[in-house]
């Protein structure tokens, strides 16, 4: 006689809750460092006092907008996410959530981000917000299928969160903006070249075109993940010289991003699944750094 989960309380009680559902549907780590990059572009681009009322409204109308994203996407995608063991335990693809219930959490979330930002923040940050869904829905999630340019182009709509922070605080896109908009983007390029390699055989039967797919011996990789944190420690020094930051912060984001280079270079070297996973391990070690280090050294 076969067992179900209902009759091994065991397993039931291991089943994943609706609320822990729900924060896997809004991919609630990678929302978190939307909202972290967004608190910081606010924080640097506002001008003393800071006024910390409108940074909560930015950062809550945000976080609305990447939480209905992250769903809209992973509606799109719930068929090719049954295909790969990462994803196949996701509420989509697993059976524990309605398609229809998805696709209208993630538009009304989409959309009321957008419009609450309109209201309460400024139309700039709107549309930045809006132009990251857009992005990341219609140009990102269907180029995965098609394209090797996915993750760039999906960095784009991973870079605008502190951009939105900048405008909310400020009303423009200065140059600080931008500054901050390189570095996010770079970042992002080793960090997913690494996820890509640990995990190439997963995106190969999906049917995802990743730079890894055929590059079993991880060299195409590693030399990109070289290339992009070798960039990164150069253009990370961009806040300072536009006056965003002290020169303070100079020495510090060198030795982080000499730090960074050395593990990608690692990665090239050895080309293993532990060396891709200590680098995909130092990406998320360093962002968080740096932007300590900006918050500390702002003029």
């Amino acid at each position: 006689m076969k067992t179900t989960i209902a009759d091994n309380p065991i397993a039931a009680s291991s089943r994943p809750s609706f609320v822990s559902d729900l924060a896997e549907l809004f991919k609630a780590r990678l929302t978190l460092l939307v909202l972290l990059t967004t608190a910081v572009g606010f924080y640097l681009g506002a001008e003393p006092p800071i006024d910390y009322r409108a940074l909560f409204h930015t950062v809550f109308g945000t976080a609305a907008a990447a939480a209905g994203a992250a769903a809209l996407n992973q509606w799109w995608e719930r068929r090719v996410d049954a295909l790969m063991r990462r994803t196949e335990t996701r509420p989509l693809p697993a059976g524990r959530m309605a398609p229809l219930q998805a696709l209208l959490l993630g538009t009304g979330l989409s959309l009321f981000g957008v419009t609450y930002l309109a209201i309460v923040c400024n139309a700039l940050s709107a549309v930045l917000t809006a132009i990251t869904v857009v992005i990341y829905i219609f140009a990102y999630t269907p180029l995965k299928r098609t394209s090797t340019a996915n993750t760039a182009v999906g960095a784009i709509p991973g870079a605008i969160p502190p951009m939105i922070g900048w405008a909310a605080a400020r009303g423009d896109i200065g140059p600080g903006a931008w500054s901050l908009f390189v570095i996010v983007f770079l970042w992002q390029m080793p960090h997913f070249f690494a996820i890509a390699w640990m995990f190439r055989e997963d995106y190969s039967r999906a049917g995802f075109r990743m730079i890894s797919s055929d590059d079993s011996g991880g060299e195409r990789s590693a030399s990109q993940s070289v290339f992009f944190c070798i960039l990164l420690l150069v253009l990370a020094g961009l806040p300072a010289f536009v006056g965003v930051v002290s020169y303070v912060y100079q020495p510090i984001q060198l030795v982080l991003g000499g730090l960074f280079v050395a593990v990608a270079m690692r990665f090239l070297r050895l080309r293993t699944l532990s060396a891709a996973r200590l680098l995909f391990l130092a990406s998320i070690a360093y962002l968080p750094l740096l932007l300590a280090a900006l918050v500390l050294t702002k003029l």
